[in-house]
């Protein structure tokens, strides 16, 4: 009897959502060089019948076709060293004491797609005899296959008082999954870190990443768009919170036109447009705001305090 087994379509060695790590160059049209080996993706498509090539979309939004035979699934892709054991052994006994947890990222802001991860961040307390030892207590502990990252309490409350973008986003997100009492007391006082330091921090941040995408555009001929995307989220964010004294995290109402920015449906000079736009009104509202100058550094120090008092009980 004839062998038919080589027509028979085998069954894919990845499944959809699976992060994968290219063993070659990636490459895209004319053979330009797009990433190196080493660069983790994920399947966004298995092959058809006909093919071993799977869609994979990296971390910028590119997409590429690549064969089954280039990939790995970044679980398999190599084994942990003596070192990174033993730290996240270390870490792991941290992850008892997390005492908020929430969703940042593409699915809070209203802006994820069937392929978008779920990104958690968040606060833990250590005990106090960690934070009193001689070896103290790790600044943050993650885990990145469950692109999880949480602070230590008072790191985040540093970060939070400079403004930083990721720390206000975390205080102010609207998929809550953890709160446990003893961070009750910093939501309930988390408008003390709005200040006018918002805008300095944030149109530093958009400047920055703007002469970024201009140096990506004139040496590799293009730019990652999903940056591009936040720049502008990030500048309309900082608007809401000069004028209204809020962070809105979810920016579903600007939907259409992120996402057009982010499949790259709009030229790096129409989105400088409308950066330039958006700063006016950035400048503007800052001129007008009612927020304070700073922000209010007595009142997080005490919520630090009341926090390590708990840590001495528990």
């Amino acid at each position: 009897m004839p062998d038919n087994s080589q027509s028979k379509p085998q069954p894919p060695l990845f499944e959809l959502g699976t992060q994968v790590v290219v063993l070659q160059t990636v490459r895209g049209k004319g053979a330009r060089s797009l990433f190196p080996p080493g660069v983790v993706g994920m399947v966004a498509r298995l092959p058809a019948l006909d093919t071993s090539k799977y869609l994979i979309r990296f971390m910028d939004g590119t997409e590429e076709a690549i064969d089954g035979s280039e990939l790995i699934a970044l679980a398999n892709y190599r084994n942990p060293t003596l070192e990174e054991s033993a730290q996240g052994k270390e870490q792991a006994r941290y992850y008892d004491r997390i005492i908020y947890q929430c969703i940042i990222g593409s699915q809070a802001y209203g802006l994820s797609n069937d392929a978008s991860d779920i990104d958690r961040r968040g606060i833990y307390l250590p005990r106090a005899e960690d934070q009193w030892s001689l070896f103290g207590v790790p600044e943050q502990i993650e885990n990145e296959p469950t692109q999880e990252a949480y602070w230590e309490y008072q790191k985040f409350l540093i970060l939070a008082l400079k403004a930083n973008p990721n720390a206000l986003e975390c205080l102010y997100s609207p998929r809550v999954e953890r709160i446990d009492p003893a961070v009750e007391p910093l939501l309930a006082n988390r408008q003390i870190f709005l200040s006018q330091l918002v805008y300095q921090t944030y149109s530093g941040y958009v400047a920055s990443q703007f002469k970024k995408l201009q140096s990506d555009m004139r040496n590799r001929g293009e730019v990652k768009w999903k940056h591009a995307m936040h720049l502008i989220r990030l500048l309309l964010s900082g608007i809401d919170i000069l004028r209204h004294q809020r962070v809105t995290v979810d920016v579903a109402e600007h939907r259409d036109e992120l996402l057009a920015i982010r499949r790259g449906e709009r030229t790096l000079e129409q989105i400088d447009t409308t950066r330039l736009q958006l700063h006016k009104e950035f400048d503007r509202a800052q001129s007008l705001t009612n927020l304070p100058v700073r922000p209010d550094y007595e009142m997080a120090n005490t919520l630090l305090i009341e926090a390590r008092k708990i840590a001495c009980h528990q």
